[in-house]
Order: structure tokens, then sequence, then C-alpha cells
């Protein structure tokens, strides 16, 4: 612990985090880091992770804030990072909070317009990544099947004109049914 005073909320990377919380845990509440990023940032600054957010000092928020913005400068690996090789700049980098949406979206926008597969995919709302869509991700209704019990409204208009026939036809389908009746 830290003879600083404790502070109720903690200001880190333009997210408030209330300084009740343990470090690893409050670290984890801004966006694009997740609990083995919040580790491998604590550990890397020798900050015990069950410390609270409040007792932290201000140069310890500073470093953790230096090291969130610039992993690759703290010797992290690239793998760890969630934007590799980005299409436009060709580095590493680790997007955060609002970032990553607008990001999303661009990429998504620059399928769709560059008419690639994936682009294709997303436009139409099927599923992008290979899954398979024969029985699975239907949005809305079943398809191809009826409800048992209630007939479609195509039958219900058509089988009263096929069903009824005719007075005339009903006592020459009553003789051919007798006889039919007593051979068996």
């Amino acid at each position: 612990m830290s003879t600083q005073e404790y502070r109720h909320i903690v200001r880190i990377v333009g997210n408030d985090i209330p300084g009740a919380k343990k470090a690893i845990v409050g670290l984890t509440q801004i966006k694009g880091i997740g609990y083995n990023f919040a580790t491998a940032i604590l550990d890397t600054l020798k900050i015990n992770t069950n410390t609270n957010i409040g007792f932290l000092s201000e140069s310890d928020v500073q470093s953790i804030e230096k090291l969130i913005t610039n992993p690759v400068a703290g010797n992290f690996p690239t793998w760890f990072l969630n934007r590799r090789k980005d299409i436009e700049t060709g580095s590493n980098m680790h997007l955060l909070t609002s970032d990553i949406p607008f990001t999303l979206r661009n990429d998504i926008e620059r399928e769709r317009i560059t008419n690639s597969w994936r682009g294709y995919r997303h436009m139409y709302g099927l599923k992008v990544r290979g899954q398979c869509t024969r029985t699975t991700g239907r949005k809305g209704g079943a398809v191809g099947v009826a409800k048992a019990g209630k007939p479609a409204p195509a039958q219900a208009a058509a089988a009263p004109t096929a069903a009824a026939p005719t007075a005339a036809a009903k006592p020459a389908e009553a003789k051919k049914a007798a006889p039919a009746e007593k051979k068996k």
C-alpha cells in the first residue's frame, strides 16, 4: 500500500475506475484490456494485482497509462496486441476504447467496397467465417416449416372447390362405393 491518500475515482486512459476495485479488475474495465493483458501490465510494472486502484500513486497511474497506450515499447510480444499488421499503416497496434468499433466498421466497409466474399457476406447479413448455414443462423421465422393444425392460406382457399362435388354426382359416387363395401 502507498502512503498516498485514497482516491475514490481514478482516471486511466479516459475511463473513470472506482477506487475500491482491485487493480486487475479495474484495468479490465477499460475496453480493449482483458484479464491477461491487465495481468501482464501489472507484472511488468511490479504492482501488486490485489491492491485497490484508489491506493495507487500518481506515478503508478502514469506508468500504467504509458504502458497501455504503447505496449510495443513495453516489450510485449506482437501476438499480445489486438491489431497486428494494420492494413493502412502496416504497424502493430493495440486499440483501446472507441477506436475498436470505429476500426471494425472501417474494415467491414472496406470489404464491402472491394466486393470481397467477406464483404458480400457482411452486406447480406450472412455468416462470414465459414460456418454451416443450413440449419442455424436463420433470422426471422422458420423456413419451410408450417405450424401443425393451421392450414396454409393457399390450401384453405383451394379445398372447398375440389372437395364439394355437385348434387348430381353424389348418387353416382354412392352407387360406386356401395358395391365396393359388399365385396370386402
